[in-house]
């Protein structure tokens, strides 16, 4: 396992080289990737016809009311470039978040993201995305993949998992940590 000093964008390039080395070693074809506006899919983009590469966003609605971070234009290039795109409500929040904001208090969904986040917020986003490609059938059931998220900007963190539908989650199996921060 690779540890970085620090969590961040900084950490990309090598969190790239790491997650198709391992994809590579362990013979996964499936990669999961957390990218907001697309800038760190892009990294990606030259293994997209080795890996079936898929590309979770944050949901509409995430920055504000009827908007996604990702342009059009960027989505239609990842697409073009064979990438599957996932834009869905976050497993881990969703309704409950909004639940929690308007009446207080804490929801089992958040205490599942709360307890992933104490390994890191690219744990729990790559825990997240992976779950998510599978509920939308990017991914086959009951295979890993390699799932890439990161802290804020760019990619810090990667994750093999064998994710199982979130209306199973506790049945999805992380199985190593790739590279993280510390």
């Amino acid at each position: 396992m690779k540890l970085f000093a620090e969590a961040g964008p900084a950490n990309t390039e090598a969190v790239v080289r790491l997650a198709v080395e391992a994809a590579r070693e362990r013979e996964i074809k499936h990669l999961v990737v957390a990218s907001a506006s697309g800038a760190t899919a892009r990294r990606f983009l030259p293994h997209a016809r080795e890996f079936n590469l898929v590309v979770v966003t944050h949901a509409f609605g995430f920055a504000g009311p009827g908007e996604n971070e990702m342009p059009p234009s960027v989505r239609q290039e990842l697409s073009n470039a064979g990438c599957r795109i996932v834009t869905a409500t976050h497993v881990l929040s969703g309704a409950e978040r909004g639940m929690s904001k308007r009446f207080g208090g804490v929801y089992p969904v958040e205490i599942i993201a709360h307890t992933l986040r104490m390994f890191g917020q690219g744990v729990k986003v790559g825990v997240e995305i992976a779950v998510m490609a599978l509920d939308a059938g990017a991914i086959p059931y009951g295979e890993d993949v390699v799932a890439v998220g990161g802290t804020n900007e760019g990619a810090d963190t990667a994750i093999v998992i064998r994710p199982a539908h979130a209306q199973a989650i506790f049945e999805t199996h992380i199985s190593e940590i790739i590279c993280q921060p510390r």
